[in-house]
């Protein structure tokens, strides 16, 4: 069955918001319980459950696209239209109670991400985007800010112990605010004009899948930190790296990821 550009997005969008409306029977509850995985990263039942559902429907509904999730894993094939599951991005927050952890979906063609959704289930909030159809935030047209200049800019991060030394000291003396209100919703923020950059130095593929969309299509520009556009998908966890910005600063933002 082929289905529309337009429709990848309302169904990536559905899927996203249903998977992470689930996560919220778990949330803050005192009696969750935390695992952790081989790579040190925190997982629960409520991750578990939220991709499994996102999978279940797909098979449903696309038995031939493939699907490459944070908690079953998968593979990628040229040719094949891939969804990239990331069931609870922010999994440490949200074991803490922290209400800024978001689901993330992307559909990947062999030129990248085709549709990004990040939704934040305990905002009741989405930002989504499709190649060509600009990004959305719960349903009005969004962009991102127009701030050109690094002093005062808004630069968030998942967390600052990733930075090398020169790097946090460069970002420190640009006089850039610095703030971690990280994982999904950093890039959320700048894709809907609220913060300038979001950069995260050490991420895993499935973190950043919906990004390139949804920061290209918001006016923005996304890369990883050596400023490549093209992410390597198909990498191991803790491997790829990101950068998005408004734009105008993304350039200074590279050097000072450089430092050394």
């Amino acid at each position: 069955m082929s289905v529309s550009l337009e429709g990848l997005l309302a169904e990536a969008s559905e899927l996203a918001q249903a998977a992470g409306s689930m996560t919220l029977d778990w949330f803050r509850r005192s009696s969750l319980t935390v695992e952790s995985k081989m790579d040190g990263s925190e997982v629960t039942e409520a991750d578990r459950v939220a991709e499994r559902f996102i999978r279940d429907e797909l098979k449903t509904r696309h038995p031939s696209h493939l699907v490459v999730g944070e908690e079953e894993g998968g593979s990628f094939e040229s040719g094949n239209l891939t969804w990239i599951i990331d069931p609870i991005d922010g999994t440490r927050g949200f074991v803490r109670g922290v209400p800024l952890y978001a689901t993330l979906l992307a559909v990947v063609d062999d030129s990248g991400p085709l549709v990004g959704v990040i939704y934040v289930p305990a905002l009741n909030s989405t930002v989504a985007a499709a190649r060509g159809s600009g990004c959305w935030h719960d349903g009005q047209r969004c962009a991102v800010s127009q701030t050109k200049e690094l002093d005062g800019a808004l630069i968030n991060t998942s967390s600052f112990d990733t930075f090398s030394d020169p790097a946090l000291l460069a970002l420190k003396h640009s006089k850039t605010l610095m703030k971690t209100w990280g994982d999904a919703f950093g890039y959320y923020m700048v894709a809907t004009g609220q913060a300038e950059a979001m950069i995260d130095p050490i991420c895993s593929p499935w973190d950043l899948a919906p990004m390139p969309v949804i920061l290209n299509e918001a006016g923005g520009s996304f890369t990883d930190i050596h400023g490549q556009a093209n992410l390597d998908l198909s990498a191991g966890p803790n491997s790829v790296s990101g950068v998005a910005s408004n734009g105008f600063l993304h350039e200074d933002l590279l050097a000072i990821m450089s430092s050394s």
